[in-house]
């Protein structure tokens, strides 16, 4: 089952839409929403022009000679796949897409980061591809038949709460792309957080509640303000993540904060003051935390 609303997290397409496949008997056209399908996934939502397709693995599917694994085996190890992701995205940055675009979910923690980075050493890129489809996983999940899809937001065996928060940092709606749609540019999103499993902010992707969390990005310590001089007589500092800054009143009117999310460390007697502050200057609050 999903974690909480789908409609709101920005995930409703996967958890009410069923997993492309093959079947018997299947049309031209149903094969052809299959390649698009796979390409969607692969790629991470990027666009493709027609003379970026892989042809050849596209006729072999076609007719019957690729089954679903091995299309996506050929889109993963293609030079597209190559040039966009690898070539030219930082190691870190390059695994973590690599598990999303063909498991479905994000790294579960530091081992699983080291054992492909020790695969990219030893044996190269089209090792480290073969890595996933060959995988048990793959196989219990997805099968010869299924095309891979996001499962990191569902509660499964072996799911962490903290690996369910990640995927939200990776996945930013069905408008956002791996190749140019996310604020990080090609540096890792989850590096830090992996190796310290630690959890995120789950902030609604595009295609979530309306105007939140489309430009949500890791707020840098830098810019962590502390509002008051310490925890106060309740003895208690929190956390309050701010995102989606925006500019009250008209429209062409500049924010006065450079980044979309900021944090403040608040103590607990000025909560509701600091609360009404942020939404008098066009914040929204993310969550709440104690420090």
């Amino acid at each position: 089952m999903a974690f909480g609303p789908a409609s709101q997290l920005g995930i409703e397409q996967f958890d009410q839409t069923p997993p492309v496949r093959v079947t018997p008997g299947c049309s031209a056209v149903e094969l052809e929403t299959i390649i698009r399908a796979v390409y969607r996934q692969v790629l991470g939502n990027a666009y493709v022009m027609e003379s970026e397709r892989a042809i050849v693995p596209e006729s072999q599917f076609k007719r019957g000679e690729l089954s679903v694994r091995e299309f996506v085996r050929a889109v993963g190890k293609s030079a597209l796949y190559s040039t966009r992701f690898f070539d030219t995205c930082p190691r870190y940055r390059f695994i973590e897409l690599n598990f999303k675009h063909f498991l479905g979910r994000t790294p579960n923690g530091l081992e699983e980061m080291r054992m492909h980075s020790t695969i990219l050493d030893n044996e190269g890129f089209a090792a480290e591809i073969d890595s996933y489809l060959d995988s048990d996983e793959y196989q219990n999940n997805y099968g010869e038949d299924i095309v891979p899809y996001y499962r990191g937001y569902k509660t499964q065996p072996g799911q962490t709460m903290v690996g369910f928060t990640h995927l939200f940092a990776l996945y930013r709606g069905a408008s956002s792309s791996d190749l140019k749609g996310s604020l990080s540019g090609k540096t890792p999103v989850l590096n830090k957080y992996v190796i310290q499993e630690t959890p995120l902010a789950v902030i609604p992707p595009s295609g979530g509640v309306p105007g939140d969390g489309w430009s949500f990005q890791d707020t840098a310590r830098g810019s962590r303000t502390r509002h008051g001089a310490g925890a106060g007589d309740e003895g208690k500092v929190f956390r309050i993540e701010v995102t989606g800054y925006s500019s009250p009143g008209k429209v062409n009117r500049v924010s006065k904060y450079r980044r979309s999310n900021k944090v403040f460390l608040v103590p607990y007697e000025k909560l509701s003051q600091e609360y009404q502050r942020i939404h008098k200057e066009g914040g929204v609050i993310a969550s709440i935390t104690p420090v």
